[in-house]
């Protein structure tokens, strides 16, 4: 089961959930060797027998030693000839530093890295077949389902991996629901909307007068989720400077706001979801290690819908149910043409081409009055509906003509990009406000702005 989650820490297993962690070298002539680390010290060098050897010729016999502590771990030089170098810094010798995982120690010619090591979270698939809003049946959703179940009524730090469309916010929600601190608020941002200024006054918040155009003071998203759950999606896209205060608020439970001197603790639960791959991105030295590490003590991955085609139809009884539809299972051609679709935008992208179904049949109260179309079976005759129509008056032609083409153009967009409008905006050129207006204007968006 561990193609559904991971997970980092013995917190779920009434720990302290301190992380599991191996010494790992990652660069030198011993790239590769690794040892567990435990509360016991780790020694490391060149002389034989030690829990770790190196052949570095720079590295002396017995030249650091490292071992767990909390949540955090201590490096300690032992006397080396050539020092031990942490974040460009010597080591004194016998003082004891304290670094997260993720950190990069220097010794010689060698680096060692503290990685924690990622354990399968061996459940027995769940015998729901729903966990709040999220709906599947397929064995790969309820696997996830059982980890869901698992760490709902933990503290535990989640991170939420998958394509877009997917649903990484439902599981976000669903997991504050059904915690402890449902009773709390739910704050969710989107990371990768924001620029780098704004996200961090959003998080962070600001006084007055720490910046031009503040006026007043904010408190930012992680005081307003104070007893509750912060949600930050799209996580792989902030910057070196929000990556670094935001591990210092996982550490210390603490914020400072912008501008600010004094800081307030915080009690929040961070849900963190990203559709990019983020070890691709530590690996690439634009996300920090430290960071993953602290945010992914469970790390859930969300199957996409493609490969879980029996999900299709309980899906889209409980869309339609929730629409006023009558609760029954779909059938027929309209299922044949969501079955043969390859769903890029995943559910998401399902519920905007039933909702677009609905749209273009008033009235409908069963999915058999339905006339779905994906954007693979569009069919050519619906170029009909931008004909110019000579019986009318020229200006209403025209206008009926742009109706069309509006109509058209945005719900295939919207298709294209699995119903995302920053994405839809990016692909099209159109302002992002603008382009929900023309979409809600035809009938193709009738929710809350949820992307």
């Amino acid at each position: 089961m561990g193609r559904a989650a991971t997970v980092y820490s013995d917190i779920l297993d009434g720990g302290s959930g301190r992380l599991r962690c191996q010494l790992v070298v990652i660069d030198g002539p011993d790239r590769g060797r690794a040892c567990r680390l435990g509360e016991a010290d780790v020694i490391v060098g060149s002389e034989p027998g030690l829990a770790l050897v190196v052949s570095d010729e720079r590295v002396s016999g017995r030249h650091v030693a490292v071992r767990a502590s909390d949540r955090r771990f201590v490096v300690r030089d032992l006397g080396s000839t050539n020092g031990t170098w942490y974040e460009g810094s010597r080591i004194v010798e016998d003082a004891e530093l304290q670094v997260p995982a993720g950190s990069t120690i220097i010794i010689g010619r060698t680096a060692l890295r503290i990685e924690p090591e990622a354990q399968p979270l061996d459940l027995p698939p769940s015998q729901a077949r729903r966990f709040g809003e999220l709906v599947g049946e397929s064995l790969a959703m309820r696997e996830v389902f059982a980890v869901l179940e698992r760490v709902a009524s933990s503290d535990a730090t989640v991170l939420v991996e998958g394509e877009t469309g997917t649903g990484k916010e439902l599981v976000a929600r669903a997991l504050h629901e059904a915690s402890d601190r449902r009773r709390g608020p739910f704050v969710a941002v989107d990371c990768g909307a924001l620029p780098e200024n704004l996200l961090e006054s959003e998080l962070f918040g600001h006084v007055r007068g720490a910046f031009t155009g503040a006026a007043n003071a904010r408190a930012g998203m992680l005081v307003r989720a104070d007893g509750g759950t912060l949600f930050l999606d799209e996580l792989g896209r902030i910057s070196p400077s929000v990556q670094a205060r935001m591990l210092r608020v996982l550490e210390e439970r603490r914020v400072k706001p912008l501008g600010g001197d004094a800081e307030r603790a915080v009690d929040v639960r961070v849900i963190a979801a990203s559709r990019d791959d983020l070890d691709a991105e530590v690996a690439a030295g634009r996300f920090r290690a430290d960071l993953l590490y602290r945010l992914a003590v469970v790390r859930v991955t969300l199957p996409p819908l493609r490969t879980r085609r029996e999900d299709i139809t309980p899906i889209a009884r409980d869309l339609l149910r929730r629409r006023g539809f009558a609760d029954e299972m779909p059938a027929g051609e309209n299922l044949d043409r969501l079955f043969a679709h390859a769903w890029p935008g995943n559910v998401r992208e399902l519920r905007n081409v039933l909702d677009r179904a609905i749209a273009l049949a008033p009235g409908a109260l069963r999915f058999a009055e339905l006339v779905v179309r994906t954007p693979a079976s569009a069919s050519p005759a619906d170029g009909d509906a931008l004909a110019v129509r000579a019986d009318l008056p020229y200006t209403e032609a025209k206008q009926a003509v742009l109706h069309a083409f509006e109509r058209r153009y945005v719900a295939d967009l919207l298709a294209r990009t699995g119903g995302n409008l920053s994405a839809a905006s990016r692909a099209s050129g159109v302002d992002r406000k603008h382009l929900r207006a023309l979409a809600v204007k035809h009938g193709l968006r009738a929710e809350p702005d949820d992307d």
